[in-house]
């Protein structure tokens, strides 16, 4: 199918596709869920996320029970209430959360995960810590590593909704959220993690997501890509 856009950019490939007929869903369609088959490959392409130096500093907590979900809805008690109806009905929430005191404990799981599959010789383990200086540098006098961290997970999230788009699946990513009364409500699952973006899953109401029927709009490529 070729794609014609407002500034006459005609483009024919899967991935244009894809990305043309995503949007952020307004109303979803609570009667349908997202088959597991596709849950099991979102999943693992999250898993397979890109981050600096492989810290893979996140956690990804899907909320899919009734008692999950009410816990979630009574946190739009205050604020953003326009995104509480996506809590029941999208598919599946799911909390994007990062580790906000990322240290050397923490980047040894990856090191000798890399060790068990084979990526580092177990000799090389010490040398492989070299990589941890990055993460050094971005590690504040108390600890704090969440600018850094954080920046890691929106990878993971940018990620996903590519991932969602290729699988014709619709989300909604949601900075509106009550971050303090989340981030209380889950703080045994968080485990020390800092949630602050949310992403709901499903498919989109075919009459009443408004969003589904609004024209892509995007600024011109000459006014985002420099080529020299």
């Amino acid at each position: 199918m070729d794609i014609t856009f407002l500034d006459g950019i005609t483009m024919t490939h899967p991935i244009i596709e894809d990305l043309a007929r995503r949007h952020t869903v307004k109303k979803y369609d609570a009667t349908r869920k997202i088959p597991q088959a596709d849950l099991d490959v979102l999943y693992e392409a999250m898993r397979l996320s890109a981050s600096s130096i492989n810290s893979q500093p996140w956690k990804f907590i899907v909320l899919e029970s009734d008692e999950a979900k009410t816990r979630m809805s009574k946190t739009f008690a205050n604020m953003h209430h326009y995104n509480q109806p996506h809590v029941f009905d999208s598919s599946q929430i799911i909390l994007f959360a990062y580790n906000p005191k990322y240290n050397r404990d923490d980047y040894a799981k990856v090191v000798d995960k890399g060790i068990v599959d084979k990526r580092t010789a177990p000799d090389k383990r010490e040398a492989a810590f070299g990589g941890f200086l990055f993460a050094e540098l971005n590690t504040s006098d108390t600890g704090d590593t969440s600018t850094w961290t954080k920046a890691q997970t929106y990878l993971a999230l940018g990620n996903t909704l590519h991932i969602l788009a290729r699988l014709n699946i619709d989300s909604t990513p949601m900075e509106g959220i009550d971050i303090d009364l989340v981030n209380k409500e889950f703080s045994k699952e968080l485990d020390g993690y800092q949630c602050d973006v949310a992403l709901a899953i499903g498919y989109h109401h075919p009459e009443d997501d408004f969003n589904a029927k609004l024209p892509k709009s995007r600024l011109a490529l000459n006014d985002v890509l420099l080529r020299i």
